[in-house]
């Protein structure tokens, strides 16, 4: 059974071929700010990042330790699939594993301790194309194989709009993909391997969502990037009270699924509008808390701190913020939460949805 997606051509305006991603480097703009480091000893999963080396962005295990070490107590990582290292001598269903075998080793490498004691990619998250239907199950198989101890769930980007401006997956997504019978064939799957789904859409897609996770109550899913609100980007600008209200709408609606998680960060990511990255001088962790800080605690008031887990998502959030400064601000918005409720949002959450065998000793 062919796959339903196409592989998105990127090209530049005379028609010829284009990286996917040409990534500035604004390193002398983030570091005009330093800021001491709130409750250092708090231990900390970060729930979200990739490793890659991309035109203009190289960002690998040094570089990565470089953040990780630079004040925060990050206990682990959970490694999360970015569409690089792909196998080419291989079937196109299989090329996702050559990701999986890459950030394997970037786990070894950490485990070593050469670079730091974070366990970085204690989780990993790979790539599967589910719209293989039944026959992804070799890619999954295979994947489990290479990572045994690590491999923790898939992520497919499907996030879909109106305005094609806003589609840049490195597939091209239909609409209503979530319901494809393809899609379902693939993604049942998961649940007889213990494979949770990272969903990455946009807003508008949430019910979609959670007429799925309705439908596999059994599956794991972890909705990346507080659902993909888009209210700030131009398209929606112009009606953004609307647009969040219908992702509050959304996502109360998908709160109704126990199976779902919310992972809290993303929003330095610079399309989405906050325009964050536009300043004269980079973010204070104050300054965040209070632009974030409104829509994490939506989230955290929905589902309950024992279904949200802060991420750094970096490298793209690195593009506003920098990373000490970023866990300073989740720590602003926690202030007024409890020790327990403070653990689950920076610790236990992760720990219990990506089944991470992480202990506190």
């Amino acid at each position: 059974m062919p796959s339903v997606l196409q592989v998105r051509q990127h090209k530049n305006p005379d028609g010829s071929p284009a990286a996917a991603h040409v990534l500035k480097d604004n390193a002398a703009w983030r570091g005009m700010l330093r800021e001491e480091i709130i409750e250092p000893e708090r231990p900390i999963i970060d729930s979200h990042h990739h490793l890659w080396d991309k035109p203009g962005q190289t960002y690998l295990i040094r570089e990565f330790f470089a953040d990780a070490q630079s004040g925060h107590n990050i206990r682990g990582t959970v490694y999360i699939e970015g569409g690089s290292y792909y196998g080419k001598s291989v079937p196109e269903m299989m090329k996702h594993l050559g990701e999986v075998e890459f950030a394997n080793g970037m786990a070894a490498v950490a485990d070593s301790q050469a670079y730091g004691n974070t366990l970085v990619a204690s989780g990993i998250v790979g790539g599967a194309d589910l719209t293989f239907g039944a026959q992804i199950a070799a890619l999954l198989d295979a994947q489990l194989a290479t990572a045994p101890k690590r491999y923790r769930g898939i992520r497919l980007i499907t996030k879909w709009d109106a305005d094609e401006a806003l589609n840049n997956s490195r597939y091209v997504i239909p609409t209503g993909l979530l319901s494809h019978p393809q899609f379902r064939a693939g993604f049942k799957q998961l649940k007889t391997r213990e494979l949770s789904f990272d969903a990455m859409v946009y807003h508008p897609q949430l019910l979609e969502l959670a007429d799925l996770a309705s439908a596999f109550p059994d599956t794991t899913i972890i909705l990346n990037h507080i659902g993909g609100l888009i209210a700030k980007t131009r398209t929606y600008r112009a009606q953004e009270a609307e647009a969040t209200a219908h992702w509050q709408a959304s996502m109360r609606a998908l709160a109704r699924c126990p199976n779902v998680y919310v992972k809290l960060g993303g929003l330095g990511m610079p399309y989405l509008g906050f325009g964050i990255d536009q300043l004269e001088r980079p973010p204070s962790s104050q300054l965040l808390a209070e632009a974030w800080g409104p829509y994490f605690n939506f989230c955290i008031e929905t589902f309950g701190p024992e279904r949200c887990m802060f991420e750094s998502n970096f490298p793209p959030d690195r593009d506003s913020v920098e990373y000490h400064v970023l866990w300073n601000a989740f720590k602003r918005v926690a202030m007024p939460f409890t020790a327990a409720e403070k653990h689950a949002l920076f610790f236990g959450t992760a720990t219990k949805a990506y089944r991470l065998s992480m202990t506190l000793e």
